[in-house]
């Protein structure tokens, strides 16, 4: 039976998947792992960097929002439309991550204000500020991408109540 071996090129950088230690693939969290979430997780000044970051980047949003006038009501109505994502946990801890992280990237909504300013779509500049201040007061708030081990483990640390067990 041949062996399989790593996806090729860029197929194996938008992988899921940690990279290979050692021919094994070590996930964090799991049995027999080198690194565990809390290791990986950022900690001290470098998240609370994160966390003001993240208020920076809401704040500049709101602002912009403010100036531009699109009304208070489209911004509560959609401002916690990104995280419909989160209906990916229900395929499971891999699924949910991907898509949480994906609707929690600072890349989607960039890209939409960058199409709302170059190509005059004032739709596109209004959701790109109203995903641009969902994903600052997350990260403000100290949610941050999701591991895809589960929900609660997160780039800047584990949310939610310790396990007592």
């Amino acid at each position: 039976m041949a062996e399989v071996g790593p996806p090729p090129g860029f197929a194996h950088f938008v992988s899921l998947r940690l990279p290979p230690a050692r021919g094994r693939y070590l996930r964090p969290g799991k049995a027999g792992s080198a690194v565990s979430h809390e290791q990986a997780a950022v900690v001290g000044g470098v998240r609370a960097l994160l966390r003001a970051e993240g208020a920076v980047v809401l704040g500049v949003a709101l602002t912009a929002y403010a100036q531009f006038g699109a009304g208070w009501g489209v911004f509560a109505l959609w401002l916690l439309a990104p995280d419909l994502s989160l209906l990916g946990y229900v395929a499971g801890p891999r699924v949910g991550a991907a898509l949480y992280n994906a609707a929690h990237s600072y890349a989607g909504p960039v890209l939409l204000l960058a199409l709302g300013v170059f190509a005059a779509m004032p739709w596109a500049v209004a959701g790109g500020l109203i995903w641009l201040a969902h994903i600052g007061l997350d990260r403000a708030l100290g949610y941050g991408l999701k591991y895809a081990t589960g929900f609660a483990a997160t780039h800047l640390g584990r949310i939610g109540r310790a396990d007592p067990w």
